[in-house]
């Protein structure tokens, strides 16, 4: 039987896929009515919803962020990009229901959608994610949507612009969670780079975009120049993710 925490956490799982009053989503560019099975994998971008990864990733990264606090790894969590918050908002509700205070979830977001690609990037040469006003959620609405919960506190901090210029600087100190939504690969490099180093060892490296060709190179570069062995585990059609096995890795 599930206790009291364990249902007010299924049933932000639902609010926030908005399983609950069903809001019609996008898929391929058009407009459909909701779907069960594609708001469960995170298959549609929907209309209201505060998240558009699914049910399957939100399951997964509840496992991760009660693994790090059971088995006590430090650091902090941070998702970059965030659209709604709904990733961000989830994890400090796990932190809310467990009573623990001495955390930080840190969202990293442009709040103004996706950057054109970059020449210095060949590998997103053609993304025309930029181009989708769906993408670009501001920070106060964002704000508003942990608000909304009853989560928006001192637990809750935002890292506001391109990740090439908030990262490098970003004043975290160590992670138990690195979340990557970025779509594409300056955006999954820049997350690597500047954040990795700081994942503590035993935890989690969680890439949701892996099914982007662009995002999987990046991935792969990274740890290829990093030495990280690691088994990647898929999560469902698109998210993977690893735990950090040693402290020495960069």
């Amino acid at each position: 039987m599930k206790d009291a925490k364990d249902l007010y956490l299924d049933l932000l799982k639902r609010c926030l896929t908005n399983m609950i009053y069903q809001d019609p989503g996008v898929l391929g560019g058009e407009h459909v009515p909701f779907d069960l099975h594609h708001r469960g994998e995170g298959r549609d971008w929907p209309t209201v919803a505060h998240t558009m990864i699914g049910i399957k990733r939100l399951d997964a990264l509840h496992y991760c962020v009660e693994d790090v606090l059971d088995r006590k790894v430090p650091g902090d969590f941070i998702e970059t990009g965030v659209w709604r918050g709904g990733a961000c908002i989830f994890m400090r509700g796990v932190l809310k229901a467990r009573g623990v205070s001495d955390r930080v979830v840190w969202a990293a977001d442009s709040f103004a959608g996706l950057p054109p690609p970059d020449a210095k990037y060949p590998q997103d040469r053609g993304s025309d994610f930029h181009e989708y006003d769906e993408l670009a959620v501001p920070l106060e609405q964002v704000q508003e949507n942990f608000r909304r919960y009853g989560l928006l506190d001192d637990q809750v901090r935002f890292l506001k612009g391109w990740f090439r210029d908030t990262l490098p600087s970003a004043p975290v100190k160590s992670l138990a969670i690195l979340r990557l939504d970025g779509d594409l690969y300056e955006s999954t490099m820049d997350a690597l780079t500047h954040l990795y180093p700081r994942l503590e060892k035993g935890g989690y490296a969680i890439i949701d975009d892996y099914s982007i060709v662009a995002c999987r190179q990046a991935v792969s570069d990274y740890r290829a120049a990093q030495g990280i062995k690691e088994e990647i585990i898929p999560i469902d059609w698109t998210a993977v993710m690893w735990r950090k096995e040693s402290r020495r890795q960069a």
